[in-house]
């Protein structure tokens, strides 16, 4: 089929003659759609892109069903990495791919999400590996990494805080030596105890 032209086509022959044309493209998972716009209406995704191998007319025939409007067809795994490259350098940008050939633009992108079952190679290149190819981890994948960042800068720029409040205090000689030093191991495993609750159990991390 030449190229730009849409879906894939084959010629059925029966007795050297043409007795049908069947025409066959690829269509997206039925939620795509609604997870496209459930990525911008509740995470503030400000750019989406579709990076593909495939042709260019199944980019942009995939691409219109979902809503995104910039799509890149027939992308090698070297273009892949320069246009994420030049995303990244404009702000943080998450790439999911699939594939053996995703694995470069992944080690681009400020976090790379190997997306159902892969290689080897894409699952060391990537950030985080979601296995059973659902759309609802990665939402939950973004979910959980907003509730340890969160836990993080509480830990860290609250034992900061107290810390120095704790030397305010002695400074101004309402802190004797002794109790100063009780007092900062205090803050360090309060500031540990809270860290620790990343790996405990929670709600439901997805809004999906």
């Amino acid at each position: 089929m030449p190229d730009g032209a849409e879906g894939l086509e084959c010629i059925v022959l029966l007795g050297g003659r043409v007795a049908a044309t069947l025409r066959f493209r690829d269509e997206p998972r039925a939620d795509s759609g609604r997870f496209i716009r459930h990525l911008g209406e509740r995470h503030q995704a400000r750019r989406l892109i579709l990076l593909s191998g495939d042709r260019e007319s199944e980019a942009q025939h995939v691409a219109g069903r979902l809503g995104i409007e910039i799509a890149y067809g027939s992308q090698s795994p070297e273009e892949k990495v320069a246009i994420v490259r030049s995303e990244t350098a404009a702000g943080r940008t998450v790439f999911v791919g699939d594939g053996i050939n995703d694995a470069p633009a992944m080690l681009a992108a400020t976090v790379g999400v190997a997306f159902g079952p892969n290689s080897d190679v894409t699952a060391e290149a990537a950030d985080a590996v979601i296995l059973d190819g659902s759309l609802a981890k990665v939402d939950e994948l973004i979910h959980i990494g907003r509730r340890m960042r969160s836990i993080a800068l509480q830990s860290a720029l609250g034992g900061m805080a107290l810390s120095f409040l704790g030397m305010i205090a002695a400074v101004a000689g309402y802190l004797p030596p002794l109790a100063g030093a009780v007092g900062q191991e205090i803050i360090d495993v309060a500031a540990v105890m809270n860290a620790v609750r990343a790996a405990l159990p929670t709600r439901k991390l997805t809004d999906y």
